[in-house]
């Protein structure tokens, strides 16, 4: 399972938050997703664990504890669909106009 990490400071570092995570359980994977345009983190992560009741217990500790001055908004990510994912049921910027081949 993946765990979704929002309202992250854009100062947050993968090490400051493998450190974080690292007191709950085995850090396995961190996902800190920088913006196309700007070069700029996007204000969240993504944390995979090795064990499930250690995420579980990260989750319910660390959901609303404030960090680097932010709130941090901490639980279980969705998966993808196919609606656009992420983009609140928006169609991807790929996908945003229709191919006209005339």
């Amino acid at each position: 399972m993946t765990i979704y990490i929002g309202n992250l400071s854009f100062q947050a570092s993968e090490d400051d938050i493998r450190s974080v995570f690292a007191e709950y359980g085995e850090v396995t994977r961190i996902s800190l997703p920088i913006d196309r345009e700007t070069g700029r983190k996007r204000g969240f992560a993504f944390v995979d664990m090795a064990d499930e009741a250690k995420e579980d217990q990260a989750i319910s500790e660390l959901d609303g504890a404030e960090w680097l001055g932010r709130e941090l908004r901490v639980n279980k990510a969705r998966p993808r669909t196919d609606d656009g994912g992420g983009n609140g049921g928006r169609p991807n910027r790929s996908n945003r106009f229709s191919h006209n081949p005339l």
